[in-house]
């Protein structure tokens, strides 16, 4: 015969662990359920964006494609496919999945959703831009309608994000950048970056280091089989065609104060000289260009380089009566006029 003591045990051990398990919105059968609904939604938000980045480009969306960008097996991929085929979202050409109208609209929430949280992290914070695409990724599944349109507004209902994306407006219009591959210019032609891909990482994280940004003027020095040979910020870059394929361009006919030579930056000014400031790049975004606007580095300012520390680098700036240490890298953002 069972010891009561033991029953009257093993019977509150077991409401114990019915408690854990199936306790109302906190049990842990119910946080199972909504990660298994969150993630079902979030794989189907993310086949949308790729199948509506396809059809802009006009590529062919199949079950492959859709495998390898969310990263699930072809089993998983046919299933979610079949079932977002069921709620309305996409059909079925032959081999090839493509959108309905109501998965267009679907797949616009999401972009503009990304697109708009880009452009907070690279206005609004201090994250590195080779940050900006995975934390975006983040937080697009999360927001309503209603959250995209107030984050618009808050950020002034912008038309392109860092990259030079295109945001979708709350209708769904885009402005497109209009800019061709960097590829296929023709040697001398003094050109502007309107995009820089953002997928797959690995090259966006090459061109991030090479110091390309959209509104930057470059020209094309020479183009091999295996090579391109690019002149930006003052200095010479040689890439790889895949790589400018990555990069968007457009002629431009009036030079760009981001074309900056290395003589014009601050990080070039000698210990003892001084210079007038005639602006900040605009690769100098959000906390950081805020921190410097705050220390009165403003157009007409004038900044006087007073010491070096031993290892080179940061260096002490005079700026208006008071002594600031700049790094390297942010000092060669400001434009200046030597004195």
């Amino acid at each position: 015969m069972l010891d009561p003591i033991l029953a009257l045990a093993y019977a509150g051990l077991l409401l114990l662990l019915s408690f854990v398990l199936l306790r109302p919105d906190e049990g842990l059968f119910w946080q199972w359920q909504r990660q298994r609904q969150l993630t079902h939604r979030v794989l189907s938000e993310d086949a949308l964006k790729h199948i509506y980045k396809n059809e802009l480009i006009n590529n062919v969306t199949t079950l492959d494609s859709v495998t390898g960008a969310i990263g699930i097996s072809g089993n998983q991929a046919a299933i979610l496919l079949h079932e977002m085929a069921k709620h309305g979202l996409l059909k079925l050409e032959g081999t090839e999945f493509k959108l309905t109208k109501r998965g267009r609209v679907s797949a616009l929430h999401i972009l503009r959703a990304h697109r708009l949280w880009e452009h907070y992290l690279s206005e609004q914070t201090g994250f590195v831009e080779s940050e900006w695409h995975e934390r975006a990724d983040l937080h697009e599944h999360n927001m309503t309608l209603d959250d995209i349109d107030s984050l618009s507004n808050s950020l002034g209902n912008p038309t392109h994000d860092p990259h030079g994306d295109p945001i979708p407006t709350s209708s769904g219009d885009l402005v497109y950048h209009g800019g061709i591959p960097l590829s296929s210019q023709e040697i001398g032609q003094r050109l502007h970056i309107v995009h820089l891909e953002d997928e797959p990482k690995t090259l966006y994280s090459q061109l991030v280091a090479l110091g390309l940004h959209p509104g930057m003027e470059i020209q094309v020095l020479e183009i091999g089989q295996h090579f391109v040979r690019i002149w930006a910020a003052g200095d010479e870059h040689v890439i790889a065609p895949l790589l400018a394929s990555n990069i968007s361009v457009v002629p431009v006919s009036e030079p760009d104060l981001d074309d900056m030579d290395e003589s014009e930056r601050l990080s070039n000014l000698d210990i003892g000289r001084s210079c007038r400031v005639m602006r900040i790049s605009r690769q100098c975004r959000g906390l950081e260009r805020r921190r410097l606007l705050d220390l009165g580095v403003l157009p007409g300012t004038v900044i006087k380089a007073e010491m070096r520390s031993p290892s080179g680098d940061p260096t002490a700036y005079r700026i208006r009566e008071a002594l600031i240490g700049l790094r390297k890298e942010q000092a060669s953002m400001i434009s200046v006029v030597p004195l």
